[in-house]
């Protein structure tokens, strides 16, 4: 009887080792696609807030020129300045001279002259309007007071009055208002020859007061110009 082989070392047989071929691995999935205008749309976008900033700035960097307060600029002055008041004290008012004309970036300036009363004995009156578009014309305007010594200060007549009385001879009344300034002054006239001599002069009046009518008038004046 053939009996199977013991094996040496108590061991059987050693199974072989099964070799399994491991699954192929996915190819990579390849890049995708960007979207064109997707692109385009976020250029548009920061190209816009690039332009509204540097739009936003510029406008913050413009000068803007300062407050002119409602006043502008004005044709016809004469006719605007009524000068209601005076007249019912001097006598009617004759017609108007002709008016010097200032116009340019920084400044606007207009100014009337007129006769109360009879032309030949009457008052003479003159009216200016100075517009400052630029500059500030305070310090100015208080050295003209000093220059015309005007001493009297009125009060409630834009932001600075003053009135200066000469007595017979006339009156003249000063207002700066922000970037405005009026001047409004009477005098008595004198007409003179060749040799200097008097010829021809106004009959004086008593104008005690007559600080109430010149301020009637020109604040009258003021709401006409920032209409």
């Amino acid at each position: 009887m053939i009996s199977e082989p013991e094996l040496v070392g108590g061991g059987g047989f050693e199974r072989p080792e099964v070799l399994t071929e491991a699954p192929p691995s996915r190819p990579p999935r390849p890049p995708r696609a960007r979207r064109p205008w997707l692109w385009a749309l976020g250029g548009a976008v920061a190209a816009s807030a690039v332009w509204g900033g540097g739009l936003y700035a510029y406008e913050r960097a413009k000068p803007t020129g300062p407050d002119l307060g409602g006043y502008k600029e004005v044709n016809g002055f004469c006719g605007k300045a009524k000068l209601e008041a005076l007249t019912g004290i001097l006598g009617k008012r004759a017609p108007e001279g002709d008016s010097p004309v200032v116009d340019g970036p920084a400044l606007h300036y207009r100014s009337c002259s007129v006769t109360f009363g009879s032309p030949e004995t009457g008052y003479q009156g003159s009216v200016s309007y100075t517009l400052h578009k630029v500059t500030d014309p305070g310090p100015e305007f208080g050295a003209w007071e000093k220059y015309y010594s005007l001493g009297t200060p009125i009060d409630g007549v834009g932001e600075k009055a003053f009135f200066g009385d000469r007595g017979e001879e006339g009156a003249e009344l000063r207002v700066l208002d922000g970037q405005v300034e009026i001047e409004l002054s009477i005098s008595r006239q004198h007409v003179t020859g060749e040799n200097g001599e008097v010829i021809q002069e106004t009959e004086p009046m008593d104008l005690s007061g007559i600080e109430v009518p010149m301020t009637q008038d020109l604040l009258a004046l003021m709401a006409e110009l920032r209409k």
